[in-house]
């Protein structure tokens, strides 16, 4: 099956996701594969969560923490700021504490208790989920193209959509029974409850909003998620073991793209040994990952003699990755 095929096959699948180690490739593939479907006529938006990502520079537009940024018609790109999400997220809490204490400022304790909070690494990740979040359940485009993390925070991300809900799914069923009390006192002191659907309401907007993220990771039908590896065994086995890792939290594997796979055609020319000695090895890998992935590879994509960056080398990709010539 190619690449294409996967979009004519299963025509609902707006989220796509790439991930794999760092430095592989995922950033660059969710750029061409932006730009082949924005190409199609789709709306798309390809959005980084990873502070490391440069969507900026291979789109050659600055586009950090500048919100959903027009490429070319139908295709914008976002690159999260998580350092800015995270002052909002301070400032929401300073003022909720002065709203709901009356303060004219925040106490000197508790300020420096927000201060802290920001270098706690749970504090980002959590900026950046929130953020996800914010993007997929507006629904103002066709696809949805995460380019993921590396592997091991990637996991991490997945697997926060499913600890939210848990908890605030307990937490929400405690508030639903004090909800009941507070009614009932205030129908005996003749009060207003207002207050107390606030909280309510407060936490099932945040339950609905996290329920409606954690399905679409795990949604068979909306979601496809590809893997990115390169021709050598480490990383083979490490793909490998992450696939079934990110099986556990169900999330649906469309496939694998191999990426910088070197033409053996280059062996019958006068080229260098160490090239001889990277097709050699590459052979090798290249073979295993025929035997154990077969035909889940979508794409094999060559290594190519430039850097990927601006529009015309990822028209480039794209026409490799989807094998299809574009305007």
């Amino acid at each position: 099956m190619l690449l294409s095929d996967i979009f004519e096959k299963y025509p609902d699948r707006q989220y796509l996701m790439f991930g794999g180690k760092g430095g592989l490739g995922k950033t660059t593939f969710s750029a061409a594969t932006a730009y082949y479907l924005a190409k199609k006529g789709k709306r798309v938006l390809v959005f980084s969560v990873d502070p490391q990502a440069s969507l900026s520079d291979i789109f050659e537009k600055d586009i950090f923490g500048q919100g959903n940024v027009e490429i070319i018609p139908n295709l914008f790109a976002c690159e999260v700021d998580a350092d800015q999400r995270v002052k909002n997220y301070q400032d929401e809490i300073r003022q909720k504490i002065i709203d709901m204490y009356g303060m004219k400022k925040i106490p000197e304790e508790i300020e420096s208790y927000i201060q802290a909070s920001s270098a706690e690494p749970a504090m980002e990740e959590s900026a950046i989920f929130d953020a996800v979040v914010d993007i997929v359940v507006k629904g103002d485009f066709d696809y949805y193209i995460y380019d993921l993390v590396p592997l091991g925070h990637a996991l991490y991300y997945l697997s926060m959509a499913s600890i939210y809900d848990a908890w605030l799914e307990k937490i929400t069923g405690l508030r639903e029974q004090m909800r009941e009390y507070d009614k009932a006192i205030a129908a005996m002191t003749r009060e207003d409850d207002t207050a107390q659907d606030e909280i309510y309401n407060e936490l099932m907007y945040i339950k609905n909003r996290i329920g409606a993220s954690s399905k679409i990771m795990t949604d068979t039908k909306k979601t496809a998620f590809f893997f990115v590896l390169t021709p050598e065994e480490m990383i083979i086995a490490d793909t490998e073991n992450a696939a079934k890792l990110f099986a556990k939290y169900d999330v649906p594997l469309a496939g694998y793209l191999v990426n910088r796979v070197i033409d053996r055609a280059l062996l019958k020319e006068n080229i260098p040994p160490y090239l001889k000695n990277r097709i050699a090895m590459q052979a090798g890998a290249l073979d295993t990952i025929n035997k154990r992935l077969g035909s889940s590879v979508l794409s094999w994509v060559p290594e190519f003699d430039s850097e990927i960056k601006g529009l015309k080398s990822i028209r480039d990709l794209a026409e490799v990755m989807f094998e299809e010539k574009l305007s």
